[in-house]
């Protein structure tokens, strides 16, 4: 999840999650190591969006430009764009390679500073890092909120399903954008292969998802599990009056992500 970057947190903590996964996996730092690729210790979205963004082609001022151009003109005119295209994306992935090369200079710098740590107290030290983001333990999944039951427009969150809460998230983002404990859902179920609904209190809200089903168990699991009857309704049957929950007190207060290095493991 850290590397698909469903763990919101800054640069500088995920360059220490890879430092203590390389810890974890190697012991102390030698130049003999076997280096995991950066991909596998950092999450690569990070590294593309440093990059610039590509440069939209201006249309063409001059109307006779189109027109001086014959079959062979523009044979030329195709060679000399995918030859810029070219060229462009070979910056790119030069520019690519020396972020890859300053970022894992900076984790091999950390992974020095963890001289002496045992495998069991890194991977005890990456999961404290982990559990400072309040939405830890969630299972987060990729949705499209629709922003009216018609269906125009929609905004893309992560939907988080915890024990004791659902909480929406803007991708990215370590607070979540609202939270609803199970004592303020009446209903939930799919409404068609590809949509969720989710009645909290006196709101629907219907979320577009390729993973309806895995939502609904999630849900029903976690209900089951603290002895509460799922309000689950099912898409075939959507006229069945859906069981009330009781209430299971207000949800946890979400207090702000701040990073704390575990004390004495991690160094200044």
């Amino acid at each position: 999840m850290v590397l698909r970057g469903y763990v919101p947190t800054s640069e500088e903590t995920l360059q220490m999650l890879a430092a203590l996964r390389l810890q974890s996996l190697n012991s102390d730092f030698s130049t003999h190591a076997p280096f995991p690729r950066l991909e596998e210790l950092f999450p690569p979205h990070v590294l593309h969006a440093r990059l610039p963004p590509p440069r939209r082609r201006l249309p063409s001022k001059c109307r006779g430009a189109r027109l001086r151009a014959g079959l062979l003109a523009s044979g030329l005119w195709g060679q000399t764009l995918a030859k810029q295209r070219a060229e462009r994306d070979q910056r790119l992935r030069g520019r690519l390679r020396e972020e890859g090369a300053t970022t894992m200079a900076a984790i091999v710098e950390k992974w020095k500073l963890l001289q002496g740590m045992g495998r069991p107290e890194a991977m005890a030290a990456y999961v404290a890092l982990v559990r400072e983001w309040p939405g830890f333990g969630s299972t987060l999944f990729d949705v499209d909120l629709r922003m009216s039951p018609l269906g125009a427009g929609s905004q893309r969150l992560w939907l988080g399903i915890g024990a004791k809460a659902v909480a929406l998230y803007k991708p990215g983002e370590p607070e979540p954008l609202d939270t609803f404990c199970y004592g303020r859902i009446s209903s939930f179920g799919a409404s068609d292969s590809s949509t969720f609904r989710l009645s909290v209190e006196d709101r629907d809200l219907l979320f577009e998802t390729s993973q309806v089903d895995e939502i609904a168990q999630l849900l029903s699991t976690y209900l089951a599990s603290a002895g509460t009857q799922p309000p689950h309704e099912l898409a075939t049957s959507p006229s069945t009056p859906a069981p009330t929950v009781p209430s299971q007190g207000l949800c946890p207060a979400v207090t702000p992500w701040q990073h704390r290095p575990p004390a004495g493991s991690l160094g200044s």
